[in-house]
C-alpha cells in the first residue's frame, strides 16, 4: 500500500463553519461535507470548487451523511431527510425527541434505522421517510453500523450491542452485547467479519481518550488483540478495498493505516498539516484519498496517487456532478398604462402564500367567524315552493340582520393598568381561540407591554387568590412549575429556609436561591414574583448545559418542555443533595430510622426524598447474587406492555400498581456472569423495606409514547390518578421486597405539559392546603392562579394534557419529620463584616462605616436605601407603521450596587452598606451617566470598591427584611424587582409615592424634589446611590414636617405648580454641594428625628 501524502487543501468560500461530518461521492467526482451551522456542501474533486449547497435542520450540527447513486441522506438533532444531489428535498422527519445517528436497514433494502435520545430506534422508509416501527433500547445508541444481517450500535455505557431487527425484539433488550470502553463508546466500524471501536477509558474517575483500539469477531462476538494508538483515536474508518484494513486518526492530525488481522505489523503513519483540530474524516470509494475536516471549515486531502494526474475521487469517470439550477433571466417589460398585472411573474417564496390559507390556518386576530347559523325561529316557519325554502323573518329578529361587533377585543391584547377603564371585555370568547378544548386557566399566557414598562401589567387580573404566581420572560422560566411544586413541598421548602441560614460558600448555589425565592413566596401573599436568580443559576451550572437544560427557544421553536422538566427535576433535587451537605453530622430527620454504623447520615435532601435501597442481580445459570448499594432521588415510571408474553408478573394497571413496579424495576437481561463466565440471563430488582421509602416520592411520568399517555386518560368516568395512592404488597410476598406492608402516600401535586398545536407549556397542579371554595387545589401557570376543582386538577381529558413530575408525600411519615436541630435565622453579624473581592481594595477610602453590634436593627428600624444597574441586554422592540413602539422583550439589567444607610440616631445618614456587586455576565452598558458605574467597578482586579458576589449582598438584604426594618427611597418597586426581593409593602416608603397627586397622572423625580424641597442640585454629573438614598431620606423627614404642622398637602400643590413651569432642564441656580447642603439638612433633622422608629401619622404611605 503506497504512502499518503498530502494535497492543496480544500477552503469555504464563505465564512468559516466547523466541518462536523464528511462523505465521498460513490458515483460522482464529489466531496459532501457538513458543517456545524447545519448547512451540507458538495465539492468538486477537479476544479476544487463549492456547489451544490443546503440546508438540514434548523441550524443545528450535521451530524453524519450517507451517499447512495442519486441521493443524499443527512441527518441532525432536529431530524433526518433526504435530498437529491441538486438540492431539492424529497422528504424530512422532523424528530420531536431528536435524533443522534442513523444506518441503513442490514436486512431491508430502502430502509434506515435512526438512534433517538429517548432510548428508541426509529425504522424508516428511505423512500417516503415514513416511520414503520419503534424499537425501545436499553441506553442512548450514539454510533449505528450495519454488518450482514445485525446492527452494530454502541453507547454511553461502553458496551458494544448487536440488533437482530428481523426478529420482534423483547423491550429494552439487545441481541447480544460486550463491554468494550468503560467510559463509553465514540466510534464504530465494520470491516468484514470485524468490527472495530474507539472509545474512552476512565483514569481518576475521570474520562480519557483509550489508547487501544478494540477488535472483536463479529461471528462470536468475542474480543481480538486491541491496536495500540497512543496518540488518543478520534476517528475511525474502513478501508473499502480491504476488508481488514481500518485508518485511525486522532484529533491532532496523525493517520495510522493497519491491518487488524496482523496488529504486530506496524502499518503506516501519516500526518495531517492542519492549523487547527480534526472535527470530521472520511475515506473515498477506492482508498486513494483521504478527508479531515477542521474546525477553521478547511477540509485537508491526504492521497497514495500521482500528483501527475487527477484520479476522480469515486476512483473512475462516473456520472456527471450535478450543479444548482441557475434562474432564468426576468423579461424585459415595458410599462405602460395598458400593460396588463399579470405580467409580472410571481416571486420565489417558501412559506406558503396568503391565498392558499386554509380557515384553519387563518390567525384570530382577523374576526372572520365561520356563517352564522340560522335561527331556530326562521327554520320553524320555512314554507317550499318547487325548489325555493322562504320564511318570513320574525319581529324579534328585525334589525338585528348584518350586524358586526365593533372593535372587537384582541386575544393576545395585554391588560394594563393604564387602560382598566377602557377595558370592554377581561377575555377572549371561546370561538376565538384555536384550541377550544383546553380550558381558559391552562392556555398560555404572556406578559405584554406598555409605554409605561413591566409595571403597568396588571398581574392582579390573572390572580385573585393569596397564592403568588411567577413571572415569565426571563432565562429558563420553564422551571417555575417545578419551583412551584418544590415549594408546597413543605419539607424541602424547610431545608431551603435552612441551607440560607449557614455559610454556604458556593458561589452560584440551587439550594440558597430555592430558599430565598420560598421566602418571597411566603411573604408576597398572592402578588406576582420573579425566580430570576434562581433561573439564571441553572445557567451557570455546566452541568445543566450538558443536559440540555437551557432554553434558548425562540417564538415559534418547538421545544419538548416534557423531556426538560423531567430532566431538570432530577438535576435539581441531586445538585440539592450535593450542595446541602454542608451541616456538621446531618441531623437524623426521620426519629424512628436509627443510623446503621458510624458516621454522619444522609444528606437532608437525601433523606427527605431519596430511595436508598439495594439493588440485587442474580444468575439464571449458577444463582449467584451481587448486591449494589444505590440512592434515587427520582423515579421513572414503567408502563407495563398490554401483550408481552416474557412478563412473569403482570402489574395491575393502576396507577399504584405502577409506582411500585417502577420502585421495584424488576428486569431481565442477558448477560456474562462473573462467577459462572456464561452467558446467561440475569435478574435484576431493587429490593424495598418500607425504611427504604422516603417521606416524599418524586416521579417522573416518562410518558414517551401514546400508549403509555392511555393510562392516564379518563375513561368511563374513571380517573387514573388519585389523591391516595397505596404500595400494595402482593399475595405472595416471597416474590417481592416490599413485603407484607401497605405503605400510603398522598398526592402533593403534579406538573403536566399543556400543547397547543407545535407550542406548549408548562403548568404546576398542586394540593396547597389553602382552602378557597371547597377544594385545595390550585393551578399555577406561570403568574395565573386559579383554584380549581379536585375533579378536574386528577383527571386528563385529552392529549392536549401531558403529565411530566409527581411528587406523593408519605402519610406515616411526612408530618413526624423532626426539625428541631436545624437553624432557623441567618445570622444578623452579616451586616457587620468587612469583606471585598477586590485585590485593590483601599478600606480607608471606603464610605461605609459598618454596623456595630449596639446598632443592629429591630423591628421599624428605618433605613434608607437605593440601588444602581447596569444592562447585560437591550431592549427589543418594533415600530409600527402608526408610529407608536411595541416592546417585545425588555432590556435585562443586573445589580451593580447597593446603599444602604442609618435611617435615625447619632450616625443617621451614614451608610452601613456601600457594596458593589461582582457579576461573570458580558455587560454592554455601564450606564454610567445614570448609574456612577465604571468599567473596573466591578472586576476584582481592578475594583476598588467593596466588591462583593450577589449571594453576599442579598443575603444582607434578606436579613434587613426579616428583621423588619422599614426602608426609605426613591422608586424601590423597580429596584426591588430586579434585586429579586419582596419587601412588604406596608415597610415600604417611597418618596415617589409620598409626593403624589394622583389626579395630576405624573410622579416627580428625585432631582427635581431635591431641587425644590431640600434646595440642593443633585445628580449633576452622575448618580450616586448614597446621594440618591440621602436625598430620600431627607424629603422623608420634610414630609413628616409638613404633616405634622398641616401643610404637607399645600407644599405638595406648590410642587406641582412649580414642576409646570419648568420648560427646560434645570440650571444650576441653587450653588450647594450636594454633600454639604445634604449633611447640613441631616444635622438640623436629627434633634426631631434621633432613636425613633415609624411613627408615622396613619395617612402616610407607611
Amino acid at each position: 500500500m503506497s504512502s499518503y501524502h498530502p494535497l492543496q487543501p480544500l477552503v469555504p468560500r464563505d465564512y468559516p463553519q466547523v466541518v462536523t461530518s464528511l462523505s465521498f461521492d460513490p458515483v460522482s467526482d464529489a466531496l459532501w461535507a457538513g458543517h456545524a451551522s447545519g448547512t451540507v456542501c458538495m465539492y468538486h474533486g477537479l476544479i476544487r470548487v463549492q456547489g451544490v449547497s443546503f440546508v438540514v435542520g434548523r441550524g443545528t450540527p450535521v451530524q453524519k451523511l450517507l451517499l447512495s447513486d442519486n441521493t443524499v441522506t443527512a441527518c441532525s438533532s432536529s431530524g433526518i431527510g433526504v435530498w437529491g444531489k441538486g438540492g431539492a428535498n424529497k422528504w424530512y422527519h422532523q424528530a420531536s425527541q431528536g435524533i443522534t445517528t442513523f444506518a441503513e436497514h442490514p436486512s431491508k433494502p430502502h430502509t434506515l434505522v435512526a438512534s433517538q435520545p429517548n432510548f428508541q430506534l426509529l425504522v424508516l422508509n428511505s423512500m417516503t421517510g415514513l416511520v414503520t416501527r419503534t424499537v425501545s433500547v436499553p441506553v442512548l445508541l450514539t454510533p449505528l453500523r450495519s454488518s450482514h444481517s445485525l446492527l452494530l450500535a454502541g453507547g454511553p455505557d461502553g458496551k458494544l450491542r448487536t440488533f437482530d431487527l428481523r426478529t420482534t425484539m423483547r423491550e429494552h433488550e439487545a441481541t447480544d452485547s460486550i463491554l468494550a470502553h468503560v467510559g463509553g463508546i465514540q466510534g464504530l466500524e465494520v470491516c468484514g467479519n470485524y468490527a472495530v471501536t474507539i472509545g474512552w477509558a476512565m483514569r481518576q474517575s475521570r474520562p480519557h481518550p483509550d489508547p487501544l483500539v478494540k477488535v472483536f469477531d463479529l461471528r462470536a462476538l468475542k474480543p481480538l488483540p486491541p491496536v495500540q494508538f497512543s496518540a488518543g483515536p478520534s476517528f475511525i474508518n474502513a478501508h473499502p478495498r480491504s476488508t481488514s484494513t481500518v485508518m485511525i486518526a486522532s484529533s491532532q492530525g496523525l493517520v495510522h493505516t493497519i491491518d487488524i488481522s496482523k496488529p504486530g505489523s506496524g502499518g503506516e503513519f501519516s500526518q495531517v498539516d492542519s492549523n487547527s483540530f480534526i472535527s470530521a474524516a472520511a475515506v473515498s470509494p477506492n482508498g486513494a484519498y483521504l478527508a479531515f475536516g477542521d474546525a477553521e471549515g478547511s477540509i485537508n486531502l491526504l492521497t497514495s496517487t500521482s500528483t501527475d494526474d487527477h484520479v476522480p475521487f469515486n476512483g473512475f469517470d462516473g456520472k456527471r456532478v450535478e450543479w444548482a439550477d441557475v434562474p432564468a433571466r426576468l423579461p424585459e417589460i415595458s410599462w405602460d398604462d395598458h400593460t396588463p398585472l399579470n405580467s409580472i411573474g410571481m416571486p420565489y417564496y417558501e412559506a406558503e402564500l396568503l391565498s392558499s390559507f386554509k380557515p384553519p390556518l387563518l390567525p384570530a386576530s382577523m374576526a372572520m367567524p365561520p356563517p352564522p347559523k340560522i335561527p331556530p325561529q326562521v327554520l320553524n316557519a320555512v314554507k317550499v315552493q318547487d325548489f325555493l325554502q322562504y320564511a318570513i323573518l320574525p319581529k324579534e329578529l328585525r334589525g338585528k340582520r348584518n350586524v358586526v361587533e365593533v372593535n372587537p377585543q384582541k386575544p393576545d391584547e395585554g391588560r394594563f393598568k393604564s387602560e382598566q377603564s377602557k377595558r370592554i371585555d377581561e377575555s377572549p370568547t371561546p370561538a376565538s381561540f384555536a384550541f377550544p378544548e383546553i380550558p381558559k386557566a391552562y392556555r398560555k399566557v404572556n406578559i405584554q407591554y406598555s409605554k409605561f414598562g413591566v409595571e403597568d401589567f396588571d398581574f392582579a387580573s390573572y390572580n385573585q387568590t393569596s397564592l403568588s404566581g411567577l413571572e415569565t420572560d426571563i432565562p429558563n422560566s420553564y422551571s417555575n412549575a417545578l419551583i412551584q411544586l418544590l415549594h408546597y413541598s413543605l419539607p424541602i421548602r424547610r431545608l431551603a429556609k435552612t441551607h440560607i441560614t449557614t455559610s454556604c460558600r458556593l458561589e452560584y448555589c440551587l439550594l440558597c436561591e430555592f430558599g430565598f425565592v420560598v421566602r418571597m413566596l411566603e411573604d408576597a401573599q398572592g402578588i406576582n414574583l420573579q425566580a430570576r436568580n434562581f433561573c439564571i443559576t441553572i445557567g451557570r451550572k455546566q452541568t445543566a448545559h450538558s443536559f440540555g437544560l437551557i432554553d434558548r427557544s425562540t417564538e415559534g421553536q418547538i421545544v419538548d418542555y416534557s423531556r426538560m422538566i423531567q430532566q431538570l427535576n432530577r438535576f435539581v433535587l441531586e445538585e440539592f443533595a450535593v450542595e446541602e451537605n454542608t451541616l456538621p453530622g446531618n441531623p437524623q430527620l426521620i426519629p424512628s430510622r436509627s443510623q446503621q454504623g458510624s458516621g454522619s447520615a444522609l444528606p437532608l435532601i437525601t433523606q427527605v426524598v431519596g430511595v436508598d435501597a439495594p439493588t440485587l442481580t442474580s444468575c439464571a445459570h449458577c444463582g449467584q447474587q451481587r448486591e449494589k448499594e444505590s440512592v434515587s432521588h427520582v423515579i421513572d415510571l414503567l408502563y407495563p406492555r398490554k401483550v408481552d408474553k416474557y412478563l412473569t408478573y403482570l402489574p395491575e394497571f393502576t396507577f399504584g400498581g405502577i409506582v411500585r413496579s417502577s420502585l421495584e424495576r424488576d428486569i431481565t437481561y442477558k448477560s456474562n456472569c462473573q462467577y459462572c463466565k456464561h452467558l446467561a440471563n440475569h435478574r435484576s430488582r431493587r429490593a424495598l423495606h418500607p425504611d427504604h421509602l422516603p417521606p416524599i416520592l418524586a416521579l417522573n411520568a416518562a410518558v414517551n409514547n401514546d400508549e403509555n399517555h392511555s393510562f392516564w386518560l379518563k375513561k368511563k368516568s374513571q380517573i387514573f390518578l388519585s389523591p391516595e395512592v397505596e404500595l400494595q404488597a402482593p399475595d405472595n410476598s416471597s416474590n417481592a421486597s416490599l413485603g407484607e406492608q401497605n405503605i400510603k402516600y398522598t398526592l402533593r401535586g403534579y406538573i403536566a405539559e399543556i400543547r397547543m398545536g407545535t407550542s406548549s407549556h408548562l403548568v404546576a397542579l398542586v394540593r396547597t392546603g389553602e382552602m378557597e371554595s371547597s377544594s385545595s387545589w390550585y393551578i399555577f401557570n406561570d403568574f395565573n392562579v386559579q383554584n380549581i376543582a379536585e375533579a378536574e386538577a386528577l383527571s386528563f381529558d385529552g392529549k392536549w394534557k401531558m403529565p411530566c413530575v409527581i411528587f406523593l408525600e408519605r402519610q406515616d411519615l411526612i408530618d413526624t419529620l423532626d426539625y428541631s436541630l436545624l437553624p432557623e435565622k441567618i445570622d444578623p453579624a452579616i451586616l457587620g463584616q468587612t469583606l471585598s473581592m477586590a485585590a485593590q481594595m483601599d478600606w480607608s477610602a471606603a464610605k461605609q462605616e459598618v454596623l456595630e453590634p449596639h446598632e443592629l436593627p429591630t423591628p421599624g428600624t428605618i433605613i434608607a436605601i437605593d440601588a444602581e444597574f447596569v444592562a447585560l441586554q437591550q431592549e427589543e422592540s418594533e415600530l409600527r407603521s402608526d408610529g407608536t413602539k411595541k416592546v417585545l422583550k425588555p432590556s435585562q439589567m443586573s445589580l451593580a450596587r447597593v446603599s444602604v444607610l442609618r435611617g435615625s440616631g447619632p450616625k443617621e445618614g451614614v451608610p452601613f452598606m456601600d457594596d458593589y456587586i461582582y457579576t461573570n455576565d458580558v455587560i454592554i452598558d455601564y450606564l454610567t451617566e445614570y448609574s456612577g458605574i465604571q468599567p473596573g467597578d466591578l472586576h476584582p482586579n481592578f475594583s476598588r470598591q467593596v466588591l462583593l458576589p450577589l449571594k453576599v449582598v442579598y443575603k444582607k438584604l434578606r436579613v434587613l427584611v426579616d428583621m423588619g426594618c422599614i426602608f426609605i427611597g426613591h422608586g424601590l418597586s423597580k429596584d426591588f424587582r430586579i434585586i429579586n426581593i419582596f419587601v412588604p409593602p406596608e415597610r415600604v416608603i417611597d418618596t415617589v409615592d409620598v409626593y403624589f397627586i394622583k389626579e395630576r397622572h405624573r410622579r416627580l423625580s428625585l432631582r427635581f424634589l431635591s431641587y425644590y424641597v431640600l434646595k440642593a442640585q443633585i445628580q449633576i454629573d452622575t448618580h450616586d446611590s448614597i446621594e440618591d438614598a440621602r436625598a430620600a431620606l431627607l424629603l422623608y423627614n420634610k414630609f413628616r414636617e409638613h404633616e405634622d404642622s398641616g401643610t404637607f398637602d399645600d407644599l405638595l400643590r406648590e410642587i406641582y405648580s412649580e414642576g409646570k413651569k419648568l420648560v427646560r432642564p434645570l440650571s444650576p441656580t441653587h450653588t450647594l454641594q450636594v454633600s454639604h447642603s445634604l449633611v447640613l439638612e441631616l444635622e438640623s433633622s436629627r434633634a426631631s428625628t434621633r432613636n425613633t422608629r415609624c411613627t408615622t401619622p396613619a395617612n402616610a404611605p407607611c
